[in-house]
């Protein structure tokens, strides 16, 4: 399902790729955007090797409470002003498509480019609910998936509904370099850093603690 489509200049177009590129989509809502998110980011482009890696910043989740959500445009250029690696870009073009669950972005972006090679990356938090994801299990059949571990998470996340439907898809770590190469259903959890920092709770205290790696 779709909303009304909605475009910002210089916030909503696409990032420029080439054919053949790994390219990681790191989807939220990244209100705001913290150092756990940059965490993420870099170990996932390290372990998984990838060419570049995508902040999509949604216009809302329509799991969550939205009434305390940031502009758009706030919210991707405060990730901007936080993330300075080259080969991180953030965009919020989901707001010009429409879009709102995360199949019909990423549908879209297998159709239009299928001389990438994406992959999705969540944290073990999201994979502990995936279940309650719009078409959660076509998205498992769509694009190779990296789950990264989060803390309080670590333990839920291989008995989830998602990791057991898809439990025979799961690759060792070790062959975290393979995973944008296969062909879906292909999925892995990598272990590493964790931050203990949360949008939530950052909003609540009205402050951007710095990161409390682990």
């Amino acid at each position: 399902m779709s909303t009304v489509s909605s475009r910002i200049p210089g916030i909503t177009e696409l990032p420029p790729s080439a054919p053949g590129m790994t390219i990681g989509l790191f989807g939220g809502s990244f209100n705001p955007a913290h150092d756990g998110h940059r965490l993420v980011s870099r170990e996932s482009m390290k372990r998984l090797g990838l060419d570049a890696l995508w902040w999509l910043v949604t216009p809302g989740n329509p799991l969550k409470d939205n009434s305390e959500l940031a502009p758009l445009k706030e919210r991707v250029l405060a990730a901007r002003e936080l993330v300075d690696h080259p080969r991180v870009s953030i965009t919020g073009f989901e707001a010009e498509h429409g879009f709102r669950y995360t199949y019909d972005t990423l549908k879209f972006l297998t159709a239009t480019m299928p001389d990438r090679k994406f992959v999705w990356i969540m944290g073990a938090d999201s994979l502990s609910s995936f279940h309650r994801w719009d078409r959660w299990e076509e998205i498992f059949e769509l694009l190779p998936i990296a789950v990264y571990v989060r803390p309080g998470s670590t333990r839920r996340a291989p008995f989830s509904r998602a990791s057991i439907r898809y439990a025979s898809a799961r690759i060792d770590e070790t062959d975290a370099r393979l995973l944008p190469h296969l062909k879906a259903p292909a999925w892995v959890f990598l272990n590493g850093l964790m931050s203990s920092l949360s949008s939530t709770e950052i909003r609540q205290n009205g402050n951007r603690r710095k990161s409390d790696i682990n």
